[in-house]
């Protein structure tokens, strides 16, 4: 059985995640970001493709003639013709729920920075400014608490119910906005109320062509001004140019963000230089315990399918 894993400097760095395992069930090569051209030139003849965010198009898997089985490292799929795994009779499968604690970790990370600009005082600090001050604390830059304020989440999956439970803990009202039909104690408004509410606005939803664009000009315009937005989830979900207006004119007070529409980020992104947002590179899901999982994930998942019950079937 071929083998070909790509993104593979995604998964793995330095050799921390242990691909050991994987060799066993077959000619493994790995590669990292190629292109469409590069795939059908290099691994046209793979049986199975094992991908973090490469692009499985219909070109593609049309032309790997081999092609039984596509394992995505991540939950999300978007980069995967769906319609063409079915013409083509391919099996899709992910990788649910591996980064839950992560993810719902780095939303908080985000959001006390956001909120304490624990980060701005770090580089005060690092300034000498604390060296130069004359009191034992000084007050550079507004704080505020969470506890009391209303934390709205779009979605309750696995990491927008783990979100709530800590937003809870922190002694936050939560409401939720979801399509989601497993049991929720926390009230479940309309996205209309949500935006009107939410003091923080977290987004745990996937990316459809339905929700494209969700956070948009007329959402952020009726947010409350002093709302943070965060998003861990799909850069897509928020109109960039804007969330970009909407800071830099007040509109609300910050925004958190591990995701962009275009990855890596463009250097002409309005957003790279708005108002009291921060960004980090789409690593919420990057902890070392977190890959680790994944990996296992994926692995069983392509066990599964050789044994001939695949598990976490897409396609």
């Amino acid at each position: 059985m071929k083998i070909t894993v790509l993104d593979f400097c995604t998964v793995t760095k330095d050799g921390d995640v242990d691909f050991e395992r994987l060799e066993a069930l077959g000619e493994v090569r790995y590669d990292d970001l190629v292109s469409e051209e590069e795939i059908l030139k290099k691994y046209a003849d793979s049986e199975v493709f094992l991908i973090n965010k490469a692009k499985m198009t219909e070109k593609v898997i049309a032309g790997c003639k081999h092609l039984r089985y596509i394992g995505t490292f991540a939950t999300g799929y978007n980069n995967v013709d769906t319609d063409a795994c079915k013409r083509y009779g391919v099996t899709l499968c992910n990788a649910p729920a591996y980064s839950t604690n992560a993810v719902a970790q780095h939303t908080f990370s985000l959001l006390l920075n956001c909120m304490e600009n624990t980060d701005r005082y770090i580089a005060s600090v690092a300034r000498g400014d604390w060296v130069k001050s004359r009191s034992f604390s000084y007050f550079a830059y507004p704080m505020e608490e969470l506890c009391g304020k209303t934390m709205g989440i779009v979605g309750y999956g696995n990491i927008g119910s783990a979100v709530a439970a800590i937003a809870s803990a922190f002694g936050m009202k939560v409401l939720v906005c979801t399509r989601s039909k497993r049991p929720c104690p926390y009230p479940l408004v309309d996205f209309t109320t949500l935006l009107k509410e939410a003091d923080v606005l977290s987004l745990h939803c996937p990316l459809t062509k339905d929700n494209k664009k969700l956070i948009d000009e007329d959402a952020l315009a009726r947010m409350k001004q002093s709302a943070y937005l965060i998003n861990t989830a799909r850069g897509g979900l928020v109109d960039e140019e804007a969330l970009a207006r909407a800071l830099n004119e007040g509109i609300i007070a910050g925004a958190g963000l591990d995701v962009m529409t275009d990855e890596p980020m463009k250097a002409d992104n309005p957003l790279l230089f708005a108002k009291n947002c921060r960004i980090t590179p789409h690593v919420a899901w990057a902890p070392l315990e977190t890959r680790k999982r994944l990996f296992d994930i994926v692995l069983d998942n392509l066990k599964s399918f050789y044994e001939g019950n695949p598990k976490n079937v897409i396609v």
